[in-house]
């Protein structure tokens, strides 16, 4: 049998959690990064160093792998093209012209009557102090940011005036819901209505960061099923290979929203590394490959808890129990919201 080398875009922590399962599976990785320091290359086979758009690491790379997938959905559309040309790169990059673009995602949800919170473009001063109906809300840049990078939060109409919008950029504005709680709906699409899909799994942010997920989620049977169907119809409608992550909110009347589209492995399903007897990482690896689709089930259930910044100093030094998993992305520096690591705790069905 041929040992595959799978080329995985992007140096992160979920690239490192890629890189480990598909070593546990017999598959070598070759990373390419444009951070020289990048915590994935620990993990991985195989490293390339250079910026997304540089032909030549793009080659190098290239040549090194037999199939690429990527960790962030940020690469450039014109680089996921250029390396789908010469070999194929799953999920496929046309599904990141819709996702990176986050106008062309609400849009793209809503003509599966989904439901979404209210929106709309804002491209100009005037238009968007015409937006009181969408006051409380966010402003998000359309391109970019995550982790609360790039918003804007506005809670009254007369804020609208002080806003200085840099308008070479497009941007999107959503009214804020009476939110009770945020979920996310893991699904690994392998094929045709082929599918592992991961229970709902409950989220808290703090400072629009994740700080922790668990499963399973304090959720009616109906929000169980309806999200989880809503998230393999739209990995369906994208005709989309690999791991995806649908985020909802659900409001004080338990109505469901769809938050928005990851096209990735995702922070929330860390917990499936020690909660499922396969991860999210390893369907992941298993679709992209082309590789039998192997039943999924959960083993445990599991509270995962994110470690920002000056956290993963305490747990670098802890004990842990038999129930407890500590992972150090093992990033050089150190800084404010920056993910350091994480530590889930399993417990046992009853």
């Amino acid at each position: 049998m041929v040992k595959l080398t799978l080329g995985i875009i992007g140096g992160g922590q979920l690239g490192s959690m890629l890189a480990s399962a598909a070593k546990k599976i017999n598959i070598k990785t070759v990373i390419f990064c444009d951070d020289q320091d990048s915590p994935a290359q620990n993990f991985s086979d195989d490293f390339v160093f250079g910026n997304y758009d540089d032909e030549q690491k793009i080659n190098e790379f290239v040549e090194k792998v037999d199939i690429v997938t990527f960790e962030f959905e940020n690469i450039p559309f014109e680089t996921l093209n250029k390396i789908n040309k010469i070999k194929k790169v799953l999920p496929k990059p046309s599904i990141n012209k819709i996702i990176q673009h986050r106008l062309y995602e609400k849009d793209f949800i809503n003509k599966y009557n989904f439901k979404t919170t209210l929106y709309d473009s804002v491209k100009n001063d005037k238009e968007l102090k015409s937006k009181t109906n969408f006051i409380p809300g966010v402003i998000k840049t359309c391109t970019l940011g995550y982790d609360g990078k790039g918003q804007y939060k506005i809670n009254s109409p007369s804020e609208l005036g002080k806003i200085n919008l840099d308008y070479s950029q497009e941007y999107i504005i959503e009214k804020f819901i009476n939110l009770k709680k945020e979920i996310s709906v893991i699904v690994t699409r392998f094929g045709n209505q082929k599918y592992e899909i991961y229970e709902p799994i409950e989220n808290v942010h703090e400072d629009q960061i994740l700080k922790n997920s668990k499963i399973p989620a304090e959720i009616s049977n109906e929000i169980l099923n309806k999200s989880k169907n809503w998230a393999k119809i739209i990995s369906e409608e994208l005709g989309y290979i690999g791991t995806l992550c649908v985020e909802f909110f659900i409001d004080r009347k338990d109505n469901l929203y769809v938050n928005e589209i990851a096209p990735r492995v995702h922070n929330s399903g860390h917990l499936t590394i020690n909660s499922h007897n396969i991860s999210q990482f390893e369907n992941h690896v298993r679709a992209v490959c082309a590789l039998k689709k192997k039943e999924t089930k959960k083993l445990f259930n599991a509270k995962m808890i994110n470690l920002i910044g000056d956290d993963i100093l305490v747990y670098r030094n802890k004990k842990y129990s038999d129930d407890e998993f500590f992972f150090d992305y093992l990033k050089k520096e150190i800084k404010p919201k920056r993910k350091m690591g994480h530590l889930t705790v399993i417990k046992k069905l009853i």
